[in-house]
């Protein structure tokens, strides 16, 4: 407990010897099943004096000290001493206790009452702690004057609580719990414990059995494969206050959104967070993206789960650094004008003995129904949603991430698996919800708590679902009716994997066969108002033998280079935001590892190859530049108004024209040819437009990307005859496997 060898004083008495502690509290208490143990250790006043208990197993004396007089305690066997000081105290008393090799001095831990108030433990008791990180887990502090840790824990089924750790020697027996009531929540405040002091909970479970378990609410973890929960305490001075005051200007679904997905251990394999933190924003602030989106954070045992089975909820991967450092790296990102969005995984968590599983000894964060509770794909356990302090600790956990952290949204995972009560579950191995309906009743109540929570106090936040069907209301309002008159789940935005499906499946095959899929790319626009859609290219689609995104392109390698120039011009002007994981932005050929990184060395060497590398680099750049300066292509993404067909049935040609508007009316003409021939005076309809001319800003067929250099140089007058219903039309050139963008009278290509 961070004490120091003393010198015994010379003033020392024996105490006088105190009643014997009756049979049932010692029992209790040596076995670790003791609810208040500060009921019978500590100072307790009686007629006659002061009794002074203490247990200190392998002590061979100790004594009070009270004022400048040593009171010498009675071994009453099992590590307890006890005696009665005459006169009585105040019972602000420090113990001396000898052990074979040292004498050490420490203040008592049982004479503080205490450190959580009774509406804390109303709020943790209701499940509405919106900051429950601030009373559970340890926290440094001091108490009359007393510096320590409180240790504090939610283990409603235990018998008993110990706390343990490097400051004991690893030995919980001096240190049992008191539980506070009906709150389920077990406390003791631990004198002389600081930031970086290793501990864990000892819980004696309803069966009499012993478990060692770290904290669920600790902020700090040892670094995997140990387990050990930290004492966490953050001196860090935030920079990024202009950040936080502008965020919140432009709602995201009408602002540009240009999102680069990391896995953080594999961006720059054995960086730290301060490392990664400066190299980082600059090479996204350099490439245009708008916001960094990081594979999960959180602890999580196995680094192979990329993040995704997470053990420590409240704490950032001691893989990279510490708390602080990671408090770093978003600042630093943010000072860049980088926003950082998190995955967040609330579905489910793993099975580890030391972890969340059968905390207590019974099921206490997952359901009690073993088939309940079981996840049928990735052999971890869910969530019960149903209960309300589950709900809190899930809750208050994306409040942590965003008020402590500085992050700017959450990515939920897996969002689908918490919706449908039969995900992945065959019939007859799920029970219908009151309705006799297949929706997650709770998880529905939770989603929409955690929604309108974060979005109340962290203004200018975004969460964004991860959610695999046509569930309705995803990013409605939470006051809105949706699915079944459930209401909206209160989402700012949505992955649309429907359209990531099917524009892949389209660009996987050969060019001659496209004209008989066409509508796997005109498809998407036919819900694309149903929700406020993020377009993702993530790291689901280039692992697990899906390959990279340019080698899922048909041909040879310039085919492959130039579908994958198309596709990204594509993207980035349909409707929707923007995400692209990491290694794609410069074509790297191999699929993701996380033992590896992206293949940054295809970038560095002179070889023609590289120089193809860098050129598709260059276009991801010229991309967001393009993109968040002009509104047409982000401010009006979850409206009609913002996007209108002018060639949506060129099957046969392979040919895709549309155009973005921005709310002002000013457009941008988008032309993609799918297919590797050449068009000549290919006509495209337009509105009347103000000079009446057109400029290509963007072709992904300029030699500065590696393409053949097919370009529409100069003003291309626009001629006053009608084409596909618009009074207006162009005619150009059309490059293989090439994207254009058009704007009226801009400067154009070189």
């Amino acid at each position: 407990m961070a004490v120091a060898d003393v010198a015994p004083t010379t003033a020392t008495h024996r105490a006088h010897r105190a009643p014997a502690l009756a049979a049932e509290d010692r029992g209790r208490l040596l076995r670790g099943e003791h609810h208040d143990p500060h009921s019978v250790l500590g100072a307790h006043p009686r007629p006659d004096g002061l009794i002074v208990r203490c247990l200190r197993p392998d002590a061979l004396a100790v004594c009070v000290l009270a004022g400048p007089t040593a009171w010498a305690l009675h071994d009453e066997g099992g590590g307890l001493f006890a005696g009665t000081i005459p006169g009585g105290s105040s019972g602000a008393h420090r113990l001396r206790v000898a052990y074979a090799d040292a004498v050490v001095e420490v203040d008592d831990p049982y004479r503080f009452p205490p450190t959580l108030g009774e509406f804390d433990l109303h709020l943790i008791s209701e499940g509405r702690h919106e900051e429950l990180w601030t009373v559970l887990g340890a926290h440094v502090l001091e108490r009359q004057g007393v510096s320590g840790t409180r240790f504090a824990v939610w283990a409603p089924d235990a018998r008993g609580v110990r706390v343990r750790g490097d400051f004991c020697h690893w030995d919980g027996t001096a240190l049992p719990m008191r539980s506070l009531g009906s709150s389920g929540v077990w406390e003791l405040f631990v004198p002389g414990v600081g930031a970086g002091a290793l501990y864990k909970f000892e819980i004696t479970g309803p069966d009499g059995a012993r478990l060692e378990r770290a904290d669920p609410m600790a902020r700090r973890t040892q670094p995997p494969p140990a387990t050990a929960s930290i004492v966490a305490d953050s001196d860090y001075g935030w920079g990024d206050a202009q950040w936080l005051r502008q965020r919140a200007d432009r709602p995201a679904h009408t602002a540009p959104m240009s999102v680069y997905e990391v896995h953080l251990a594999s961006w720059r394999p054995g960086a730290t967070y301060r490392e990664l933190a400066d190299e980082l924003a600059a090479y996204t602030r350099e490439l245009g993206f708008t916001h960094v989106e990081l594979l999960p954070i959180a602890e999580h045992p196995f680094g192979g789960s990329w993040g995704y089975q997470v053990s420590g909820f409240y704490a950032p991967t001691a893989r990279l650094g510490t708390p602080d450092d990671f408090k770093y790296f978003v600042d630093t990102l943010h000072q860049a004008g980088i926003g950082v969005i998190l995955d967040w995984v609330p579905g489910h968590f793993p099975r580890d003995e030391w972890a969340l599983a059968r905390f207590d000894g019974r099921p206490l964060y997952e359901p009690e129904d073993p088939a309940q509770a079981a996840h049928p794909d990735w052999g971890t356990l869910v969530f019960d949603f149903g209960r309300r302090e589950v709900r809190n600790f899930l809750v208050a956990n994306a409040i942590y991430w965003c008020q402590e952290f500085h992050i700017d949204g959450l990515r939920v995972d897996a969002v689908a698996s918490m919706l449908y009560l039969d995900y992945s579950r065959p019939d007859g191995t799920w029970t219908p919800n009151a309705h006799g309906g297949r929706e997650n009743l709770d998880a529905v109540a939770f989603l929409q708590e955690m929604n309108s929570t974060l979005y109340r106090r962290c203004p200018g936040i975004v969460t964004i679902a991860e959610e695999s069907t046509a569930w309705d209301g995803v990013t409605r309002p939470t006051d809105q009716p949706a699915a079944g008159g459930l209401g909206g789940l209160g989402f700012g935005l949505k992955w649309n994997m429907g359209w990531s499906h099917d524009s892949l499946a389209y660009l996987a095959r050969d060019p001659v066969h496209r004209k008989y899929h066409h509508h796997e790319m005109t498809f998407s626009m036919v819900y694309a108002y149903s929700e406020n859609y993020v377009l993702p290219v993530s790291h689901d689609e280039v692992v697990h033998g899906k390959r990279s995104l340019v080698s899922k392109m048909p041909g040879d390698w310039w085919q492959q280079r130039a579908n994958h120039r198309a596709y990204l011009g594509f993207m980035w002007a349909h409707p929707g935001k923007k995400l692209l994981f990491m290694g794609q932005e410069f074509a790297q050929g191999a699929e993701w590892s996380e033992a590896d990184g992206p293949q940054w060395w295809v970038l560095d060497g002179h070889h023609p190859a590289h120089e193809d590398h860098r050129g598709v680099q260059r276009l991801v750049s010229d991309l967001n530049r393009l993109y968040t300066a002009d509104p047409a292509l982000w401010e009006q993404d979850c409206t009609p108004a913002g996007f209108s067909w002018t060639e949506a049935d060129a099957a046969d040609d392979n040919v895709l024209a549309f155009l973005r508007h921005s709310a002002d009316g000013d457009p941008l003409l988008v032309v993609v040819n799918f297919s590797p021939e050449v068009r000549d005076d290919y006509r495209i309809g337009v509105p009347h437009v103000a000079p009446s001319t057109w400029r290509e800003i963007l072709n992904t067929d300029a030699l500065r990307y590696g393409g053949s250099g097919v370009l529409n140089a100069g003003p291309l007058p626009q001629e006053p005859r009608a084409h596909n219903g618009f009074p207006a039309s162009i005619t150009l050139r059309l490059p293989p496997l090439a994207a254009l963008w058009l704007s009226p009278g801009a400067p154009g290509l070189a």
